[in-house]
């Protein structure tokens, strides 16, 4: 897709959870479209090394964010207004068995993968309807739609944010603000590789219909699809990247 279609080029994007992973991904490749790139995460030093990245293709703004924090999420309004397409990324995992797992574990995961995904929206919604409109882009996974063990907070958390996507989707579509979701599968990163070295994790890829993990890089069309014009038609939509997984038989 050329950048005429994309129609990036002079659009701000605010990328949350920005200092690794997908968010630096994702900023990167926004970036390298003509997109200029805020990046977004709880320690500002954290995002320096992706600001360095991201600045081989334009102008990057570093900011302090925590997704659970009211007050953080309305200086953050202040500081980066206007936005023209959110990259609702921010999120976080506690794993364990359900009947081991605590009520602090459940509200940390709740807080910052669905509460807080929701409040940022919320906080750039106005913006967004006042100049015509905007992209919000959530990051769901394919555990919101299919079931795994260990991961119970995880799980609803990620299912409530198809939902959030879909009722947004609904009620800001009449004010020009498109609302969708990626479900990533498994995707190979930094955080997990080792795991995908052992016996499980090995054990775990076999089941994925194209019998392969994938890559940051298989990310990159449907983000840019969904953040661009190239989807002005698109909104309440959840797009799964993942090798098969939700087709896979039980």
């Amino acid at each position: 897709m050329q950048d005429t279609l994309l129609g990036l080029r002079g659009k701000r994007a605010l990328i949350t959870g920005a200092s690794s992973g997908l968010g630096a991904h994702f900023a990167q490749r926004l970036a390298a479209h003509g997109a200029e790139v805020v990046l977004a995460a709880r320690r500002v030093d954290a995002l320096q090394g992706v600001a360095k990245q991201v600045e081989a293709y334009g102008r990057a703004q570093c900011v302090t964010l925590d997704v659970t924090d009211a007050a953080s999420r309305e200086a953050l309004v202040r500081d980066i207004e206007p936005v023209d397409i959110l990259i609702n990324n921010a999120g976080l995992v506690r794993e364990g068995a359900a009947l081991k797992h605590s009520e602090d574990d459940w509200d940390v995961v709740m807080d910052t993968n669905l509460k807080g995904m929701f409040f940022v929206a919320q906080a750039l919604a106005p913006g967004m309807r006042q100049r015509g409109g905007g992209s919000i882009v959530n990051v769901a996974s394919v555990l919101g739609l299919r079931q795994a063990g260990g991961v119970v907070s995880y799980a609803v958390s990620k299912a409530g944010v198809i939902q959030l996507t879909k009722t947004l989707a609904l009620e800001w579509a009449r004010h020009g603000i498109r609302v969708n979701a990626i479900a990533p599968g498994y995707i190979d990163t930094e955080l997990n590789r080792a795991f995908w070295q052992t016996d499980a994790g090995k054990a775990l890829i076999t089941r994925i219909p194209q019998r392969r993990l994938g890559q940051l890089q298989d990310l990159d069309g449907p983000l840019l699809l969904l953040a661009s014009d190239a989807s002005r038609y698109m909104t309440g939509a959840v797009i799964a990247v993942d090798g098969g997984h939700l087709v896979n038989t039980l």
